[in-house]
C-alpha cells in the first residue's frame, strides 16, 4: 500500500490561511453545537419541577436521549464522510440540530423532550467525525494537534458561552414570564431559552456550505499496479471492525481510557449547575456566569495546552505523544476533583473546580490527534464514530447519569450531588489514567505501521 497523493506534511510550505479559516468555521460550529447541548443544564430546576421528574430522569434527558443516537448515528454518517462531500454533511448537520433545540422548547412532557434531545444528538454525530478528516487533510502532522485543539476548544467555548449567555437568557425570559405563541400555545420561560438559542444556529448551517470547500483528500490507501498507477482503496465499516480487531490493544486503550476521561470530564460539567444552585443559593444568572468564566477560561486553556503537548511530545520523537499527554491531563484531574466538593468557600470551590475542569478537557484534542494516526484516511472517520460511540456511553451517559444514581440513591440528598461528582469523575480519570498507559506500547506500533504504508 502506498500513497495515492502527496502526504499533507510535504505540502507544509504552501500557505495555511484557508485550513485555518476551515478550523475558524469548524470552531464555530461546535461553539453552536455545545451551547445546544448544555443549556439543559441550566434549565434543570425548572424542568424537574414543571415535569416532575427525579435527577435520574433529568439525566436522562441530557445524557441517554442526546447521547444514544449521537454514538449510533455517528457510524453511517461518519461512512459517508470518508467518501462523500464533508462540508454538506457537517452543514445539514447543523441544519438538523438547531431546528431540534428548538422543537425542545414545544415538549409539553418528559417524552416528547426525550425524542427532541434525541434529534438534537443525530445532528451533531455529524459534526467532529467530518471536521476531524477535514482538518486532518488540511494540515502538516507537525501542527495537526493544534490544529486539533483549536477547533476542540469550541466545545468549552460554547460550554461556557452556554452557561454565560445562557444564564442571562434565562434571567430574561423570567422577567416576560410565559408567553401565548401562535400555533403552539402557552411557552414557558424554559422553553422560550430553547427557541433563543437554537434558531441561530441555522444561519451557521447555510454559511459551512455557502463557503467551505471539501479539502482534496491526503494519504490516501490504495495498492499499485505494475504501470505505478494506485487505486485507492474503499474501507467498508466491516473493513473497519475487521481493523480494529487486529489493532484491538490501541483501540481497545485509546476508546476506554479516553472514554473513561469524558466520564470524569461530563461529571464535572453536567452536574456543576445543579451543584451550586443547590449549596451556596445563587441566581440561575450568577451560576451561569461564574460556571462559563471557568469553562471558557479553565477548559479552554486545557484543550489548548493538551494539542500544544501533543505536538511538543512530537516533536521530541514520542510515536505515542497523544496518548501520554492524554494520561498526564487524567493524572491531573484526580485531587482537584476528590477536593471541590469538600471546600466550603465559594471562590476555593470554584478555584478547585477550574484546575479539574483543565485538566479534563485534555482527551478532546489528545484523542482527536491519536485517533488521525491509528488507521487509513478513508477509515479516519469510521474509526472516530466508532471512538464518539464509546465516549457516549462512557462519558455522556455514563458521567451524567451515575452522578444522579449516586446523589438518588446512595447519598440520597439533591445537595450532596457534589459528591457524587468526585465520586465518579476520580474513579473515570484513574481508570483512564491506567487504560492510556497500558496502550502507549501498542499504539506506538499502530503508529508507525500507518506510517508506512502512507497514511
Amino acid at each position: 500500500m502506498k500513497h495515492a497523493e502527496e502526504s499533507a506534511e510535504e505540502q507544509a510550505g504552501g500557505s495555511l490561511a484557508y485550513p485555518w479559516y476551515i478550523v475558524s468555521l469548524c470552531m464555530v460550529a461546535y461553539i453552536f453545537s455545545f451551547i445546544d447541548r448544555q443549556i439543559i443544564t441550566l434549565l434543570i430546576q425548572p424542568i424537574r419541577a414543571d415535569l416532575q421528574i427525579s435527577d435520574t430522569q433529568f439525566s436522562l434527558l441530557h445524557g441517554l436521549a442526546f447521547a444514544m443516537l449521537y454514538a449510533t448515528a455517528g457510524i453511517p454518517i461518519a461512512r459517508l464522510a470518508d467518501s462523500r462531500s464533508r462540508p454538506m454533511i457537517i452543514s445539514v448537520g447543523i441544519f438538523v440540530w438547531s431546528l431540534a433545540t428548538a422543537l425542545c422548547g414545544v415538549a409539553k412532557n418528559f417524552a416528547q423532550l426525550f425524542i427532541a434531545r434525541m434529534a438534537v444528538g443525530v445532528g451533531e454525530a455529524a459534526l467532529s467525525p467530518a471536521a476531524y478528516s477535514m482538518i486532518t487533510d488540511s494540515f502538516p502532522k507537525s501542527k495537526l494537534g493544534l490544529a486539533l485543539g483549536v477547533y476542540s476548544s469550541g466545545s468549552f467555548l460554547g460550554g461556557g458561552l452556554a452557561f454565560i449567555i445562557g444564564g442571562a437568557a434565562i434571567a430574561l425570559v423570567e422577567q416576560w414570564g410565559a408567553q401565548q405563541v401562535p400555533f403552539i400555545g402557552v411557552v414557558k420561560p424554559w422553553q422560550m431559552t430553547f427557541f433563543i438559542v437554537g434558531l441561530p444556529g441555522l444561519l451557521v448551517a447555510a454559511l459551512f456550505i455557502l463557503t467551505v470547500k471539501d479539502p482534496e483528500r491526503k494519504g490516501l490507501a490504495g495498492t499499485a499496479d505494475a504501470q505505478g498507477r494506485v487505486a485507492v482503496h474503499s474501507f467498508s465499516f466491516g473493513d473497519v471492525l475487521r481493523y480494529v480487531g487486529e489493532h484491538r490493544r490501541t483501540f481497545a486503550s485509546h476508546y476506554l481510557g479516553f472514554g473513561f476521561m469524558s466520564l470524569a470530564l461530563f461529571s464535572l460539567m453536567n452536574w456543576a449547575p445543579a451543584y451550586f444552585l443547590r449549596n451556596f443559593e445563587m441566581s440561575v444568572r450568577d451560576v451561569g456566569l461564574s460556571l462559563g468564566l471557568v469553562v471558557l477560561i479553565g477548559n479552554t486553556a486545557g484543550v489548548l495546552a493538551s494539542g500544544w503537548l501533543t505536538d511538543y511530545l512530537t516533536r521530541r520523537g514520542y510515536q505515542d505523544a497523544p496518548m501520554r499527554a492524554g494520561m498526564i491531563g487524567s493524572i491531573g484531574v484526580i485531587i482537584p476533583a476528590a477536593l471541590f466538593s469538600q471546600v466550603a468557600d465559594f471562590n476555593g470551590t470554584l478555584a478547585l473546580l477550574a484546575l479539574a475542569m483543565f485538566f479534563a478537557s485534555f482527551p478532546l484534542a489528545t484523542s482527536a490527534a491519536a485517533l488521525q494516526l491509528m488507521a487509513p484516511n478513508q477509515m479516519r472517520a469510521q474509526v472516530t464514530a466508532l471512538f464518539f460511540l464509546s465516549m457516549n456511553i462512557l462519558g455522556i451517559t455514563g458521567g451524567t447519569t451515575l452522578v444522579a444514581l449516586c446523589t438518588d440513591y446512595l447519598f440520597q440528598d439533591d445537595v450532596l450531588v457534589g459528591y457524587s461528582m468526585s465520586l465518579i469523575s476520580v474513579l473515570g480519570a484513574l481508570v483512564g489514567a491506567l487504560l492510556l498507559f497500558w496502550g502507549l506500547r501498542a499504539f506506538a506500533q499502530t503508529h508507525r505501521e500507518v506510517a508506512e504504508q502512507g497514511a
